[in-house]
């Protein structure tokens, strides 16, 4: 077993894997830690389980009890020992962002839309210019572009940034 920065420990030759890797490698550590991001970097851990549980389309109980061993036995340990966060009696306290997460994940003002929003929006515009023109090529160009955009929508983690932060 090597051990890679941030302390953990992973199976196999030659494998390194860094803190932000760890974190955008799973979808509920990546919920985890956008949910702290929203919550003061402070939270009880059946919140968290909540909102995990409802992020995944299934918030009946035996769907929270699966994400909530799952949490309890890999993700927070893992992260713990990333020195990411604190777990202590039930709370789960965000203690550093590890870099290069905030890249993949899309910060978003409050009161502002996002990036993909904002090109799913134009790629209509130009479908409806290309229709008006007759432009066979610009509409299906703008109907891939929306494609991807929405495709990409959700794919990105939000974390809206408060103002005054």
């Amino acid at each position: 077993m090597n051990t890679i920065p941030g302390g953990i420990g992973v199976k196999g030759e030659n494998n390194t894997m860094s803190p932000s890797s760890m974190i955008l490698g799973n979808d509920r550590r990546m919920l985890l830690l956008e949910f702290l991001q929203n919550n003061n970097g402070k939270a009880e851990l059946r919140e968290i389980v909540d909102f995990i549980a409802e992020n995944e389309g299934q918030n009946n109980r035996k769907h929270r009890k699966s994400v909530y061993v799952s949490l309890l036995q890999t993700h927070l340990p893992k992260m713990e020992r990333a020195g990411i966060i604190k777990f202590d009696h039930n709370w789960v306290t965000l203690l550093r962002v590890p870099e290069d997460v905030d890249v993949y994940m899309e910060v978003v003002s409050k009161h502002d839309i996002s990036w993909s929003t904002f090109y799913s929006g134009i790629s209509v515009l130009f479908a409806l210019l290309g229709l008006w023109l007759n432009n066979v090529p610009l509409v299906i160009i703008s109907g891939i572009y929306f494609t991807l955009s929405i495709i990409q929508h959700f794919k990105t983690y939000k974390v809206i940034k408060r103002s005054g932060d």
